[in-house]
């Protein structure tokens, strides 16, 4: 980093900008050091067949498809693999660091599911609760059709909530659109209560449990830790999931400090779509949005993985229950309202867990999947994956608006093809 560069930054102040500079020189990038490391073959894996991931990828970056990527490969609990391409911020010339932090979006998800288990695991709350029990706003919900709305023939429970069964969605056609559209709930001026205060008084899209349809549901869970905990939503997350963790750079902003390590944010054509010297994300904003508001980095994500993976305890430090964790990475879709699906796209074999998908069976929707694998990603075109047959877990960063699953797709059938033993 140089201090040429740093004058590009003409939107904040000089000295922010001087101060940034001096805590990037002196901080520390080695962001896998807490984290075991071991050589691809300790681990069952072929270090030759890794090498195509970076194949893969720099043909990418090459072919302008990607700014830049980073992705961190774990097996057996242990980090085989980490590796960055690319730039994270082309305009200003600055290379894709291990220490950069993304806009990680809908990954949010798996850490308010978590924190809302950990309620569980205390007695506090039950799946089966109805929400209203605890957000008097959501208590009474009407349904959306064609002739006007009636009132739910049933509560919106918790399970609902981390399922994306309740009949919240995030955007939809018509009519129904434009109540959505209007409610404005998930703005980052409403605090949690303003939220759920919107959407009690707008109706759902389906009577909660009789389908899947991805939404604003685990954004209500937010509201529901802060009522239930006492606390502010995001000072639970720090206390509870990570400090414990020691995820450092995982919060709803990027403090001045940190940003000389936040990625821009590009369309797939490459055009800066978020500009980190301007981005909204430099300042904390009223909504602690726990289906989508997070920024990390992807050292951070891979400890949160690597406790579930061991069933929620890393470095001595426990965040979940063994038997927590396996009642989370079940499917907990039922049978007659099937696999998840996005539009007409219905993901075969793919059903949902709470706060992630969940292979039930072989899917042609994805090949590559093995039954109990679970992950998801974020608008960004951020994904992950955890695979307990094959004891493997992966997570991809970029910064590539609107989600595209390019990546992922291209990268799981090498990985795959790593496994040797």
């Amino acid at each position: 980093m140089n201090f040429i560069k740093i004058k590009k930054y003409h939107s904040l102040k000089s000295f922010t900008w001087i101060h940034v500079a001096i805590f990037s020189i002196v901080g520390s990038i080695s962001q896998a050091a807490d984290l075991p490391v071991v050589k691809p073959n300790v681990v069952g894996l072929s270090a030759e067949k890794l090498d195509r991931v970076s194949e893969i990828i720099n043909d990418l970056v090459v072919q302008k498809r990607l700014a830049g990527a980073s992705v961190i490969v774990a097996r057996k609990g242990q980090v085989c693999f980490f590796e960055t391409y690319g730039k994270m911020d082309i305009e200003r010339d600055k290379a894709m660091r291990k220490d950069t932090i993304f806009r990680i979006y809908s990954m949010s998800k798996a850490m308010t599911t978590t924190a809302v288990m950990q309620l569980v695991e205390q007695g506090k709350i039950s799946p089966n609760d109805p929400i209203g029990k605890y957000i008097p706003e959501m208590k009474t919900m009407s349904i959306f059709s064609s002739d006007g709305f009636h009132p739910a023939n049933g509560p919106i429970t918790i399970a609902h909530l981390m399922t994306h069964t309740a009949g919240l969605v995030y955007d939809a056609g018509g009519d129904y659109g434009s109540l959505i559209k209007a409610a404005n709930a998930i703005d980052r001026k409403n605090t949690l209560q303003q939220m759920t205060e919107k959407m009690g008084q707008t109706p759902l899209k389906f009577e909660p449990g009789a389908d899947w349809a991805y939404g604003t549901s685990i954004d209500v869970l937010g509201r529901l830790v802060e009522v239930v905990a006492e606390q502010p939503f995001d000072e639970y997350l720090q206390e509870h999931i990570f400090t414990p963790l020691d995820m450092s750079d995982t919060a709803f902003f990027v403090p001045y400090e940190k940003l000389d390590r936040f990625s821009a944010n590009y369309n797939p054509g490459g055009k800066l779509i978020d500009d980190p010297a301007t981005s909204r994300y430099l300042k904390k904003p009223t909504l602690s949005s726990g289906g989508g508001g997070l920024v990390g980095t992807i050292t951070d994500y891979m400890k949160f993985l690597l406790a579930l993976r061991n069933n929620g305890e890393l470095n001595g430090k426990r965040i979940l229950k063994p038997e927590t964790v396996h009642l989370m990475t079940l499917n907990h879709v039922s049978q007659e309202v099937g696999w998840i699906k996005f539009g007409e796209t219905i993901r075969d074999g793919i059903g949902y867990g709470y706060g992630f998908s969940v292979c039930v069976e072989p899917s042609k929707y994805d090949p590559h999947r093995k039954v109990g694998d679970y992950g998801w990603g974020g608008a960004a075109s951020t994904h992950y994956w955890s695979s307990p047959q094959d004891d493997l877990v992966v997570v991809t960063m970029e910064q590539t608006m609107p989600y595209s699953s390019m990546l992922e797709s291209a990268l799981k059938p090498v990985i795959a093809e790593a496994i040797e033993r």
